[in-house]
């Protein structure tokens, strides 16, 4: 019997997740980006990250190619920026960051948001079809955190949330 997709969706809601940012380069060296909750890792010897990427997004064809990805652990202040990388007018712009502190990861080169609550550079190792998405399996490259006083952005039941109280964020 297969389950309902709006149904799954529900009940996954209800596993509170981060929310991060991911990052690679297409290309032409430009940053292409989107926003995930998909993400986790995955060992710690090696160590080894997941990321679960849509099939059509347009960050799916550049990490593929580029073969190396950024994940940028948001914190609670950057709520926007998650909206802004989880729409598709950030493809129409040409620096999707403007505005944002960031800071290139000194193993791939990607850009991290510096005062992300942790930022995290991969090398992928492995793929895997995964329904609609893609999993990226990455050897974790380079690890850092830039904000050790920053609370992290949480994602519940469809809403940002405070971790600090549960309630909505806005």
């Amino acid at each position: 019997m297969a389950t309902d997709p709006g149904q799954y969706r529900r009940v996954v809601g209800r596993f509170a997740t981060g929310v991060t940012v991911a990052t690679t380069r297409d290309e032409n060296g430009t940053t292409v980006s989107l926003t995930a909750n998909a993400f986790a890792s995955v060992s710690l010897d090696p160590a080894l990250a997941l990321l679960s990427v849509q099939r059509t997004a347009a960050f799916h064809r550049a990490v593929l190619a580029s073969g190396f990805w950024g994940v940028s652990i948001l914190a609670e202040g950057h709520e926007a920026l998650s909206r802004f990388h989880a729409s598709k007018v950030r493809h129409e712009l040409d620096d999707s960051f403007e505005g944002v502190a960031t800071m290139i990861g000194p193993a791939t080169g990607v850009t991290l948001v510096a005062d992300a609550v942790a930022v995290i550079e991969c090398r992928t190792t492995a793929t895997y079809p995964g329904g609609d998405h893609t999993l990226l399996i990455g050897s974790v490259e380079s690890a850092s955190v830039p904000d050790a006083a920053a609370t992290p952005l949480v994602f519940y039941e469809g809403t940002y949330r405070s971790l600090e109280t549960g309630l909505p964020t806005a």
